[in-house]
């Protein structure tokens, strides 16, 4: 549904993508990840045919963004990070104004609006006038125009930007229940979000995608696993032996009711566990517990993009 190949958006001399390149399968819901400034918003203007790249190519529904950019507008659904309403309009006179903007019929155009504002939980407020919603329910609206004309593929840039904890959880339940129906690009630099509403990632560092994947794929690549080892004995020792273990980045250690705790941190395509288990017992330490976990998608976004700026 979406094919990006070498996207590069420049400004002067300044790079702000470089060489973007990932792919979109029809049904799925890519989060779209990278701290602040690193090309999120740009990627997706660009996508939505609202801003030129300076070369590269991409598709949408198998339209060229330069060539047939009137069939690609056709075919998204786009939701800035600032939802473009008009303040002086009630909710049902702005829904009926995009949905003429984007050609519907009368009867369609009533048949829509009124799925959709059950459907976005918006009945209550649909005489309100804009200006006088709270800020969630306002994302609620501008979700609810997005979605219009029944567009196959939706890019939501931030869309929880500005949201309390419990208007997060509303319209990050309102797009999971659109995965599988729509093609889906969700940007955000709030890792949990990503976590419950996506099923592939892709990340942006500095301008250029560092990883794209599904999230177990991600985890497993780049971040290796993590095993916690609970020992009784000399825990400087014990951790000294543990990062003498092929495969070993680093242990951290503590302790919990004397004894030592160590979080091992293991690189990608290393079972570390039976060097793990002599290197304790080479150190005189008694292994009470170890136990292997994944590598977790903060921990993988925190290693690629630290040194960002």
């Amino acid at each position: 549904m979406i094919e990006v190949e070498g996207l590069t958006k420049r400004y002067g001399d300044f790079p702000a993508i470089q060489d973007v390149s990932f792919k979109v399968e029809k049904g799925q819901v890519l989060g779209f990840l990278g701290p602040n400034g690193s090309g999120k918003t740009t990627t997706m203007r660009i996508l939505t045919c609202f801003m030129p790249a300076t070369s590269g190519t991409a598709r949408v529904c198998g339209y060229d963004i330069f060539e047939d950019s009137m069939e690609v507008r056709r075919n998204i659904g786009y939701m800035p990070e600032n939802v473009p309403l008009y303040p002086n309009l009630r909710v049902n006179e702005y829904l009926s104004y995009r949905a003429r903007l984007k050609g519907l019929g009368r009867s369609q155009r009533r048949k829509e609006i009124a799925e959709l504002v059950d459907r976005c939980s918006i009945g209550d407020f649909d005489r309100v006038i804009i200006g006088k919603l709270s800020k969630g329910m306002r994302q609620r609206v501008g979700l609810a125009a997005t979605l219009l004309g029944g567009p196959p593929v939706l890019v939501l840039d931030e869309p929880t930007v500005g949201l309390d904890p419990n208007q997060i959880r509303e319209i990050l339940g309102l797009i999971k229940g659109l995965g599988g129906e729509r093609t889906i690009i969700f940007s955000s630099h709030i890792l949990p979000e990503v976590e419950m509403v996506a099923d592939h990632l892709a990340i942006i560092r500095e301008g250029r995608i560092a990883l794209t994947g599904s999230l177990e794929q991600i985890t497993r690549a780049a971040g290796g696993s993590k095993v916690r080892i609970e020992a009784r004995g000399d825990g400087q020792k014990i951790r000294d032996a543990v990062e003498k273990v092929s495969g070993v980045r680093k242990a951290v250690l503590g302790s919990r009711d004397g004894l030592a705790v160590l979080e091992v941190e293991v690189a990608a395509g290393t079972d570390a566990r039976e060097g793990l288990v002599k290197a304790v017992a080479g150190a005189g330490g008694g292994l009470l517990e170890l136990s292997c976990g994944r590598t977790s998608l903060a921990d993988v976004f925190v290693r690629i993009t630290a040194t960002e700026g």
